[in-house]
């Protein structure tokens, strides 16, 4: 082996050393802490095992996810339901799912076939369960925004704008 080429490896095993010394040295320097997942319920089994009766029923996965569960088939840009009771009260679920026209209480950018349909046919208490276990899905502090920002995004296809 010829001198230059020593002296480029030799570069180059200094490169790689420096390099892995730094990630070693990042790795032990940074304290990143989990905060774990963001999204929790308060409902009771009761309303829970309830409300995801109502859920499958209606086709609700067709198009929202709701614990990362999705029809993976379908590409809805449907908002998310994790955390939706830390944007929405009982009584605006309720309202929402009561609406013989849902859109007229939130305009949606969906194609006609995709819009949220209304469930008002559903009984009155179908519709307090589900509006109760909707609201029971919330967000942790810390990561509200995000949630707030996917909504709007998913809602209005545009880029949120933090007010």
């Amino acid at each position: 082996m010829k001198r230059g080429e020593k002296v480029i490896i030799l570069i180059i095993v200094l490169v790689v050393a420096v390099a892995m010394a730094k990630n070693i040295w990042v790795q032990h320097t940074t304290k990143e802490v989990d905060q774990g997942i963001p999204y929790y319920s308060t409902a009771t089994p009761e309303l829970s095992r309830t409300a995801m009766d109502i859920y499958r029923e209606n086709g609700c996965k067709k198009c929202h996810s709701l614990w990362t569960v999705k029809n993976m088939q379908e590409t809805v840009p449907a908002p998310i339901l994790d955390g939706i009771g830390s944007l929405r009260t009982e009584e605006w679920l309720y309202s929402y799912l009561s609406a013989e026209s849902p859109q007229e209480i939130l305009p949606t950018r969906l194609l006609p076939e995709w819009k949220m349909p209304s469930y008002a046919k559903l009984s009155e208490q179908d519709r307090k369960a589900l509006a109760g276990y909707l609201a029971s899905l919330k967000v942790k502090d810390w990561y509200l925004e995000d949630t707030r920002k996917a909504e709007y995004q998913k809602l209005t296809g545009k880029p949120y704008k933090h007010e």
